[in-house]
């Protein structure tokens, strides 16, 4: 009885486990690099985020004129 279990858990840790780990760190290396889909939606998010950073630098530029001291009274708010 003990040794069909011995032979099957020393099965299990020299064979079947590095076995699933080396086929997981393949499919991590095959991943690792960035699809087209990827690099377009990168791409994309650059862009957003380039032009609401435009926004923003707008809305200060206007509330610099309209508000001269809304800058201090954002520092001075607690921020959660």
């Amino acid at each position: 009885m003990e040794g069909p279990f011995i032979v099957a858990v020393v099965a299990i840790v020299f064979v079947a486990l590095p076995a699933t780990i080396m086929h997981y760190v393949t499919e991590w290396r095959k991943t690792k690099t960035f699809s087209a889909d990827d690099e377009r939606l990168i791409d994309d998010l650059w862009k957003t985020a380039q032009r609401l950073e435009r926004r923003v630098d707008a809305l200060e530029t206007i509330l610099d004129k309209e508000a001269p001291s809304w800058r201090d009274e954002y520092r001075e708010r607690p921020h959660v």
